[in-house]
């Protein structure tokens, strides 16, 4: 980091904008293999936080992102951990902001989640919620709606998760929600974490 800048405060602060939102800033983490679940869940509990509960949430999903912030980097160890960092950074930018985040990322490795956790909960907050979307290979392998397990059977995608030996999923030890999507509906889902965030105090403004 540069040793020559000066945070700058504005004159509007996060508990300013949280209460005109009438909502906490939060980031859901989904971690999970690819094709648990985790952007199909991620979308329809945005559209149902806005549409019957009335907050300003925003998915960031990991394709998605690699379109844009994260298009220079791979998919090997070292750019997957930049690419969760800056994941990270932008979650943070949006709790801030008092949005509700839905970051919808394989994100394999515990060393980067926690990484992510320690930047959100710097200061006793509370911004980082782990979300495993549960289902095994064999059942994410079965849907396989991008096609994906198929090519890197074939050796046509390496380092892929769940499949190659180099590139483990290292499951959440003690996340905050587990959803077992190979199980459940994407509406089960989707009630199980409109009750956390109730329950939570997330979708009103702090007292």
């Amino acid at each position: 980091m540069a040793t020559n800048i000066t945070w700058h405060d504005g004159h509007v602060a996060r508990s300013d904008r949280e209460r005109h939102l009438n909502q906490r800033g939060v980031t859901l983490w989904f971690t999970g293999l690819s094709g648990s679940g985790k952007s199909t869940i991620a979308t329809a509990l945005e559209r149902e936080l806005l549409r019957r509960h009335g907050k300003a949430t925003y998915v960031l999903d990991g394709d998605n992102v690699r379109h844009g912030l994260c298009s220079d980097l791979g998919f090997g160890p070292g750019d997957r951990r930049e690419n969760i960092r800056r994941i990270g950074e932008v979650c943070n930018l949006f709790a801030d902001a008092g949005i509700i985040v839905l970051a919808a990322f394989v994100s394999p490795y515990k060393e980067d989640r926690d990484r992510v956790r320690s930047l959100l909960e710097a200061d006793g907050r509370k911004d980082f919620v782990e979300v495993h979307v549960r289902a095994s290979v064999a059942t994410c392998e079965g849907r396989d709606p991008k096609g994906l397990y198929k090519r890197a059977r074939s050796g046509e995608i390496p380092n892929f998760t769940g499949v190659s030996v180099s590139a483990p999923f290292e499951a959440p030890e003690s996340p905050e929600v587990v959803l077992d999507s190979g199980d459940k509906s994407v509406e089960d889902c989707v009630a199980q974490l409109i009750s956390y965030l109730e329950d939570g105090g997330f979708l009103t403004a702090p007292e």
